[in-house]
């Protein structure tokens, strides 16, 4: 069988060519191995050539279901004819005069339309990164700068990103901090999710080892993303609210993985009806473009000129990839996210059913994940890992998360049948 030329559109479903890795991509994974960086995570050899919806092609022409969406970047599928055109017409107009010197109209409108969708009560104001880390790293220093204190409360289970500031508040894997220190002071983890966490936190550390009038921030993701795609106890982000009001804390809301339609809603801390102080931002915002942002209560952003900038974030081409994002996610996807994440956790209901090793599925519009047990109930890793190498060699790609968990973060534009053969194909693996 011939692969699909390039002026073609891809089938909508896996359609495999050539045996798992084909010819090109096994050459061209022995070049990267001789010179990339061996700190890169691949979890199989899947070598990219385009993508289009919810399907990438790789080099030797086999077409695999995407429910990654390069870690949940992809928010409007890969290669979306409006992002593409919006890309195309502002690179050819202009493609960089950085932001923090000069100004430019798609950074502004960007802005004024991520201002008026933002869950905050009063005004708000945007900072401009180049990623999710990078938007955790200003958080941590405008949080700091605002308060003028500076200790910092995060979770256990966290990521919050790998430059230095982002690394010492995530707490999800010690290969991710090993070997690396010292870290960022005055960072202290707690159990994420549970009303016990937070009785521990008031009734014991703010009384013993942590001066409530020093901390600057609690940082949160309103549901883990590495962590496991876990969602915390009801009630749980509210009381963080209620803490931090108390005490004079910031809530410092992190929905890198979590925000930008995502879950149904433009921002997960949303489903809560909680209003944070300050939001972090990425992944999903420009649908591949490398973009993040800082939103925050206007009072909050008091830090003078030069305090605080950077080269390449709000850089003009992602920013006109990140308006037309915005509208796409408001005229349908975010209702799309909804609906297919319904139907994927009734999909998975139903397998778990037959399958009892994999758990009750968790989450909410398109960031779902099921956990691999072993016999005795207990996070078997291994499977977990098993099922996701076997899922490529049937067309599917998917990617782990947290212990044991594999998580489900497709493009926001999946339809119906798309989902079905994701199913089909997990309940294959799985007999």
């Amino acid at each position: 069988m011939l692969s699909i030329p390039i002026n073609q559109h891809l089938p909508h479903t896996p359609h495999l060519v050539t045996s798992l890795p084909g010819p090109r991509a096994k050459a061209i994974v022995e070049r990267d191995r001789a010179v990339t960086s061996p700190s890169y995570t691949r979890d199989y050899p899947l070598v990219v050539n385009r993508g289009e919806g919810c399907m990438v092609e790789d080099v030797d022409g086999n077409v695999f279901l995407d429910m990654t969406a390069g870690i949940a970047v992809t928010a409007t599928g890969h290669a979306h004819p409006e992002v593409v055109r919006a890309i195309q017409e502002q690179s050819a107009r202009l493609i960089h005069m950085s932001g923090t010197d000069f100004y430019y109209e798609p950074m502004v409108e960007l802005a004024e339309n991520l201002a008026s969708q933002a869950p905050f009560v009063h005004d708000t104001k945007v900072f401009f990164t180049n990623s999710g880390a990078e938007s955790n790293e200003g958080a941590i220093k405008l949080a700091r700068y605002y308060t003028k204190r500076s200790l910092i409360i995060a979770f256990l289970g966290a990521f919050h990103g790998r430059t230095y500031g982002a690394m010492s508040l995530t707490g999800s894997k010690t290969v991710q901090r090993a070997n690396f220190g010292p870290l960022v002071p005055g960072v202290t983890h707690i159990p994420y999710g549970t009303h016990a966490s937070l009785d521990y936190l008031e009734n014991n550390l703010l009384t013993t080892i942590i001066p409530a009038h020093e901390v600057a921030a609690i940082v949160v993701e309103p549901i883990q993303g590495e962590g496991g795609y876990i969602v915390p106890e009801d009630g749980f982000l509210q009381r963080i609210r209620n803490i931090c009001d108390r005490y004079g804390i910031l809530m410092v809301v992190d929905e890198v993985q979590s925000g930008m339609g995502r879950t149904g809603r433009l921002f997960a801390i949303e489903h809560w009806n909680v209003t944070p102080d300050i939001i972090t931002t990425a992944k999903g915002i420009a649908s591949g473009m490398p973009l993040g942002a800082i939103l925050a209560r206007a009072e909050l952003m008091t830090w003078p000129p030069g305090s605080h900038a950077t080269t390449f974030g709000g850089n003009p081409v992602a920013c006109a990839a990140g308006i037309v994002t915005l509208k796409l996610l408001e005229s349908g996807l975010m209702d799309n996210a909804t609906q297919m994440g319904e139907l994927l956790q009734t999909g998975l209901t139903q397998l778990h059913q037959q399958f009892p090793r994999m758990s009750l599925p968790r989450g909410k519009g398109l960031m779902v994940a099921v956990d691999l047990l072993d016999e005795d109930g207990n996070f078997d890793s291994k499977l977990r890992d098993r099922i996701i190498q076997e899922a490529f060699y049937h067309g599917l790609l998917l990617l782990g998360c947290g212990k044991a968990a594999i998580r489900f973060c497709p493009p926001l534009v999946i339809n119906r049948e798309q989902i079905q053969t994701t199913l089909d194909i997990l309940a294959e693996i799985l007999r």
